[in-house]
């Protein structure tokens, strides 16, 4: 069974302070979801660092809801609206997601806006190694998450109804001063000197040039369900950062797990990629470029930088729910507990595009 990516492999029973009014959510699927019938058992994932998610089963199917956090938030956080339309978006042209049956945004319902999607039977791996397969398989599953975000990256979203998603330009200076403002307004969660040298030095480094797509934001192996038994992606999970922006952003933030150590995220940080049959790093991006048309990424350090950045802002944001009483996940605290570390290791990243201080 597979769950969403937020979540754990295992289901719990609802959390305290994340209940769910059954009776109301069964009326309203009952009146809103293609074909529902009840009774209704309703489980937490285990994780879930900010969008709640829980498993819906009912006699005849299983469901995923996601739904945004009880307490006060940060705004333009945990858009599961925005979700619910990307992915609906995406099913329509065929790209691999989980088929949403509605959103609902009467927040008497359940007390926040949810929506509930397909829950899709396969495989996914929460380490990056793919442990268990053979050096040509494991080669194969890269090579399908290579063309899946290329894929992706080459929609045209202005077709599909979603030239409005996000604003077109300038993508690294807006996504650069949106964490930095998030970052240096969460006083609770404190600084860190090299969080703040990162955000004296990006801005001041932005690479010439831009380019539009549709972003995931969060592309990553255990953000993906495979087949049961082939290499072939069968719905790509968790959209809550996907917007209009920098493809080679996307891709970048996707191939930082060769530099990730496999304890903060999936990584593959210290593993012997060679003799496991994954490509090189330069491998996996020159297979992008070719698959993208590109004859090569020039500004690939600055985005790998741009990104841990990115991503050590959204772990200090998990920190301040911490500290706020907020936090949806069992494991948020050990993503408190590995953030030093990984604005060190982002700082490193600039270091090597070139950065100094």
């Amino acid at each position: 069974m597979t769950v969403p990516s937020e979540a754990g492999a295992a289901t719990t029973a609802v959390r305290e302070g994340y209940h769910l009014d059954a009776k109301a959510l069964d009326r309203w699927m009952k009146d809103h979801v293609e074909d529902f019938a009840g009774p209704l058992t309703i489980e937490q994932f285990q994780g879930g660092q900010s969008n709640p998610t829980y498993k819906l089963t009912t006699p005849k199917r299983c469901y995923v809801l996601r739904r945004k956090p009880p307490g006060q938030l940060l705004k333009g956080a945990h858009a599961v609206d925005r979700e619910a339309k990307v992915l609906m978006a995406l099913g329509e042209a065929g790209f691999p997601v989980a088929r949403v049956y509605a959103l609902c945004t009467d927040e008497t319902v359940i007390g926040t806006w949810f929506y509930v999607m397909a829950m899709i039977e396969g495989r996914i791996f929460w380490d990056a190694t793919m442990p268990g397969m053979s050096p040509d398989a494991r080669a194969a599953h890269f090579d399908a998450m290579n063309d899946t975000i290329a894929t992706l990256h080459s929609i045209d979203f202005e077709a599909i109804g979603l030239g409005d998603y996000g604003r077109a330009g300038n993508y690294f200076e807006r996504q650069i001063a949106r964490w930095s403002k998030q970052y240096v307004e969460d006083a609770e969660a404190g600084r860190d000197p090299n969080m703040d040298r990162l955000v004296d030095w990006l801005p001041r480094n932005i690479p010439a040039g831009d380019e539009t797509s549709i972003v995931h934001g969060d592309f990553r192996c255990d953000n993906m369900i495979f087949h049961p038994t082939e290499p072939r992606i069968l719905a790509v999970l968790d959209w809550e950062l996907s917007t209009l922006g920098h493809p080679g952003a996307d891709f970048a933030y996707h191939a930082m797990m060769f530099r990730m150590p496999p304890h903060i995220v999936a990584g593959l940080g210290g593993a012997d990629i060679f003799a496991l049959g994954i490509p090189s790093e330069h491998e996996y991006l020159s297979a992008y470029c070719a698959r993208r048309g590109l004859a090569s990424m020039p500004n690939y350090d600055f985005y790998i930088a741009f990104n841990f950045f990115r991503l050590a802002a959204i772990f200090h944001g998990i920190k301040g729910r911490v500290l706020r009483g907020t936090a949806s996940s069992s494991q948020a605290r050990e993503r408190v507990a590995v953030l030093p570390e990984l604005m060190a290791i982002a700082w490193d990243q600039a270091k090597r595009a070139g950065g100094s201080g």
